[in-house]
């Protein structure tokens, strides 16, 4: 099993661009879908989460009122729509899959078990 995340680019400062996470032999409503990213040198950070159940998401203090994390599940996807987009917001950007999130341990990566290989997102100042 093996997610894909996709959208990835460069965009100037103040663009936006839309993450795609797709899964393979994985139906992703049954699972909480969590977006992190890591920078060149830097830990992986968390991004933003979807619970599974009930749809409550949760946000890294630095993308609040940016970012948007929700779910097509017509099409087995998980989108995140980055807006307002800035140069410290570079990084790879992970889409994970876990079925025992809960409240505590959404913010860790450790908790997911289902990984994919990342997508590149640039920011030009």
């Amino acid at each position: 099993v093996q997610l894909q995340a996709s959208g990835g680019g460069l965009v100037q400062s103040g663009g936006s661009l839309r993450l795609a996470c797709t899964a393979s032999a994985l139906t992703l409503d049954d699972y909480a879908i969590g977006w992190f990213r890591q920078a060149p040198g830097k830990e992986r950070d968390f991004v933003a989460a979807v619970k599974r159940s009930g749809g409550t998401t949760y946000y890294g203090d630095s993308v609040k009122g940016r970012f948007t994390i929700s779910r097509d599940s017509a099409k087995n996807t998980a989108i995140l729509q980055m807006n307002s987009l800035k140069p410290e917001d570079t990084a790879v950007y992970f889409c994970a899959a876990g079925s025992t999130i809960i409240t505590s341990n959404i913010y860790n990566p450790r908790a997911y078990h289902y990984w994919g290989p990342g997508t590149l997102v640039t920011v030009s100042s």
